[in-house]
């Protein structure tokens, strides 16, 4: 009996990589089908200055509707936080934002935005917990916004990197520049991406997750 040709991936028609085939549940992933198989959950914080693109990022990425606790500023919340730099900014994360992507068929991440006001930093201890690793995000027009995330990392040893979150209209700057403006050792990966864009989203959680690996190997 003659070899049956193999499926091309590929073809027009075929299902994406990672998700189910024709007959599945409208966006079911493979292991959401088969009960037999367990998908590797791990969880990633992204932290950084208020307004910086931390909802934005969840938003962007996330496969599930996201879980946002916006509020609307206040005229406290204007006293207090800088407003300089995003002036059209209404509402605030009052305590987290959450998605989820799964990514290579059965590793699902759960990602949560922390809040970025000092006010809510009481927070981060619950949200860090259990977490493989964390995303700073920075603003070359805020650098000094993200450093207390940076301290905060370094001094639990969570392993993160840098994600320069590139806003329309602003000068850009090479990962280089910025690692040395905010000091970032050199084993940490610091990159260029676009909160707005899905795509780079995944490719600063894989950054993320590469990371995480390394720094925990076993």
């Amino acid at each position: 009996m003659p070899a049956q040709p193999k499926a091309d991936p590929f073809a027009p028609g075929a299902p994406e990589p990672g998700t189910a085939g024709p007959d599945a549940e409208d966006g079911a992933q493979d292991w959401q089908l088969d009960h037999t198989r367990a998908p590797i959950a791990t969880k990633i914080v992204v932290a950084g200055g208020f307004g910086v693109g931390k909802t934005t990022f969840v938003r962007a990425v996330s496969e599930i509707t996201p879980l946002q606790t916006e509020a609307l500023m206040t005229r406290a919340s204007e006293d207090t936080d800088d407003l300089t730099a995003t002036p059209d900014k209404l509402t605030t994360t009052v305590a987290m934002d959450f998605g989820r992507i799964t990514l290579d068929n059965d590793l699902v991440l759960y990602v949560f935005g922390t809040p970025g006001q000092q006010r809510f930093w009481f927070m981060w201890d619950d949200l860090v917990r259990g977490a493989i690793g964390a995303i700073v995000l920075a603003d070359t027009r805020r650098l000094t916004d993200c450093f207390p995330a940076l301290d905060y990392f370094e001094s639990c040893g969570l392993p993160y990197i840098v994600a320069v979150n590139h806003f329309e209209g602003t000068e850009a700057f090479e990962a280089e520049d910025v690692r040395e403006a905010l000091t970032v050792p050199p084993h940490v990966p610091v990159v260029i991406m676009d909160a707005r864009k899905r795509y780079s989203v995944v490719e600063s959680l894989l950054a993320m997750v590469a990371h995480a690996l390394e720094a925990t190997p076993e």
